[in-house]
């Protein structure tokens, strides 16, 4: 009996699920985390040519105003997002910030427009909030927006240029549609070798001796999705 149980026991798999963290709107959040940004890279919202490093950074920031602002109009149906008291807490506390982004970014427009500068500027501010405007891709895009509102309300002052910087290549991400991660399952699989049936390998009170006893043979990891 004993035999017999240890042989089954040794042929059974561990599965193992490993759950992403939980969000406000998903079960489990899809992860759309990215590197910072440069201001020049691709998929930023509208090209900036022969702008300086100052320049591309007014551009990370206005971009992110933008999307925090189409946040706090589009997101309003799940109020727990607080988009609305967290946009409102950027434009009072970092006004400075945002007003040196906007003389920075119309510097640039008459710099490079001439004198059509100015509808160079307007086009450039309205095609920036249009293109954070979504509707397949809400759900993803509002979860983000709260949590970059979130992590803007808990800076100092002169920080939000850099938040920025590093969150707006994933506020981007977040406009792509995605799914909830609780259709993704990952399991960790785990192979053993089956018990020896030599009788040098047992007691005479058929108790398997630790030299013959199973051993891991490979672990391996894998994502298997189960719907989108």
């Amino acid at each position: 009996m004993v035999r017999v149980l240890a042989s089954t026991l040794a042929l059974v798999a561990m599965t193992v699920q490993a759950a992403p963290a939980s969000a406000y709107l998903f079960w489990f959040g899809p992860n759309f985390k990215a590197a910072p940004v440069q201001g020049d890279e691709p998929g930023l919202g509208i090209a900036m040519p022969k702008a300086t490093p100052a320049e591309l950074r007014a551009h990370l920031l206005w971009n992110m105003r933008a999307g925090l602002n189409v946040a706090a109009l589009q997101c309003q149906f799940s109020p727990i997002l607080l988009t609305v008291p967290n946009y409102n807490d950027l434009l009072s506390k970092n006004a400075d910030e945002l007003n040196t982004a906007y003389k920075t970014l119309g510097g640039y427009f008459k710099r490079t427009q001439g004198k059509s500068w100015q509808k160079a500027f307007d086009d450039y501010t309205t095609k920036t909030y249009n293109g954070f405007s979504t509707m397949h891709a809400q759900l993803g895009f509002c979860e983000t927006a709260s949590a970059i509102g979130r992590d803007a309300r808990k800076l100092g002052r002169g920080h939000l240029t850099q938040l920025a910087v590093d969150r707006t290549r994933e506020f981007r991400n977040s406009l792509v549609p995605a799914g909830d991660m609780i259709h993704a399952r990952r399991y960790i699989q785990v192979s053993v070798q089956t018990p020896s049936m030599d009788k040098a390998c047992w007691t005479k009170k058929d108790q398997l001796k630790a030299v013959c006893a199973p051993r891991v043979q490979q672990a391996s990891t894998e994502l298997r999705k189960t719907g989108g």
